[in-house]
């Protein structure tokens, strides 16, 4: 199977853990970046998330836990980074942490109700998009996936440079999506969230 899932981008998200949120919340080396709206769509998408009926909740590459500690029920998070499930913890949100890969997902059939993923889904090549799709619906009935909207002027396809605060450089692959095309590459959904930085499909 082809991946960009590997050693590499797992050391990228351990080391990116202690300046993730800077993202979300524009700080940092995201604070002079031109994202008109972007604080409006964020608190938007968290309100969207936070009106998921409660339920037995498995949050794939949770990070920071910044969207997961807005979800509602018995709420558990994944993620391989050591140090991004220190940060979830330390929110106080009473999430459950697993520290794991996400293809395979470590967790028996019908474990859960709902699998989500925030900004994860779009960094899958091909054959690990298949490989997690058939992972999340194994172990649960729904699939909700929040990622990165399609933007004018960008390719919806590319291989981005990130540089972290310590001047490391990193090479990740990036997808962008429109909330329907997103749906129809999942089967078939719902599109529970549309903007201009985000969207959000229930499958």
């Amino acid at each position: 199977m082809a991946r960009v899932v590997d050693d590499e981008m797992r050391a990228y998200y351990e080391r990116r853990a202690p300046e993730y949120d800077d993202w979300w919340l524009g700080r940092g080396r995201y604070a002079e970046l031109d994202r008109p709206g972007w604080h409006d769509e964020v608190e938007q998408l968290l309100g969207v998330l936070a009106g998921l009926p409660p339920a037995r909740v498995l949050d794939v590459a949770c990070g920071t836990g910044f969207l997961t500690r807005h979800l509602r029920g018995e709420v558990t998070g994944l993620d391989q980074s050591a140090s991004m499930l220190e940060i979830t913890a330390s929110r106080g949100a009473g999430i459950r942490t697993v520290q794991g890969d996400a293809v395979p997902l470590p967790f028996a059939d019908g474990a859960f109700d709902r699998v989500l993923t925030g900004h994860f889904y779009g960094h899958l090549l091909t054959e690990e998009r298949v490989a997690f799709l058939a992972a999340a619906r194994r172990v649960a009935g729904e699939l909700v996936v929040v990622d990165s909207a399609e933007r004018d002027g960008q390719p919806a396809e590319q291989w981005q440079e990130r540089i972290l605060n310590d001047g490391s450089s990193h090479r990740v692959y990036k997808r962008f999506f429109t909330g329907d095309r997103l749906a129809a590459e999942l089967g078939g959904g719902t599109v529970l969230f549309d903007g201009r930085w985000f969207v959000a499909v229930s499958a």
